[in-house]
């Protein structure tokens, strides 16, 4: 599971002024690393990345969903001057 990673997704979905297309993101040689040993243990779940994303990933699982879909919005809106 990983969070935001550093690839082209962002500016091909024409998400570069949004929150998380502006945020550091993780590196994808080490989401790619950590998927790739987890496959090779045998660990059907994993949560790769930054230790922001573990946070998030932790708290989606304890959040309602309507709370973790609000987040996701805020995220992914336009920044306020981009809208």
């Amino acid at each position: 599971m990983p969070g935001a990673t550093e690839t082209n997704f962002f500016h091909r979905a024409g998400m570069d002024d949004t929150k998380i297309g502006m945020s550091e993101k993780d590196d994808p040689a080490d989401v790619a690393k950590t998927g790739f040993e987890a496959l090779m243990s045998g660990e059907d779940h994993v949560v790769a990345g930054s230790f922001k994303n573990k946070v998030q990933a932790t708290m989606a699982h304890v959040l309602p969903d309507t709370v973790t879909a609000e987040m996701h919005r805020g995220q992914s809106e336009p920044a306020p001057d981009k809208r």
